[in-house]
């Protein structure tokens, strides 16, 4: 009768690693590094060359809404010194002078009677305009009523 010896095994003897160092290293993520897009914030460099090449340079910073501030006066000024300096280049109409798209400010003194149409006009050019013996027409309400 045969004797059937039981084969050694073939595999690893003694503890393995299976190329992850320390059994505890690889129990969980904590040495894996990251997934998709961790480490990708703001104060952190490491995919910022990544992320530019996919995304463009929207990932960082502010977008979508933001605080809504205060709105410009966007209304184009000029001073009386300089209307009566560059009298030649504004348009008259019957006598008038078109400034429809400016808002006049009192800055410098005049001399001539003027009869301007304005957007719109601060206190102090008026009465200078005035004092002069000219005229001002405002085409519409200040927007600022301070003013």
């Amino acid at each position: 009768m045969k004797v059937k010896k039981k084969k050694k095994s073939v595999g690893q003897r003694g503890r393995t690693t299976y190329g992850h160092g320390a059994r505890k290293k690889w129990k969980k993520s904590g040495h894996k590094g990251g997934v998709g897009m961790a480490g990708t914030g703001k104060r952190a460099d490491h995919k910022k060359t990544l992320i530019n090449k996919l995304y463009g340079n929207k990932y960082f910073g502010k977008q979508g809404i933001t605080s809504k501030g205060t709105k410009r006066d966007k209304r184009k000024r000029i001073n009386i010194i300089d209307i009566e300096k560059n009298l030649s280049k504004f348009s008259e109409k019957d006598g008038w002078i078109d400034l429809s798209e400016y808002k006049v400010l009192g800055d410098g003194e005049i001399k001539n009677k003027l009869k301007i149409k304005a957007l719109s006009v601060s206190k102090n050019a008026k009465e200078k305009i005035e004092k002069a013996g000219g005229k001002i027409e405002v085409l519409s309400k200040n927007i600022n009523p301070s003013e």
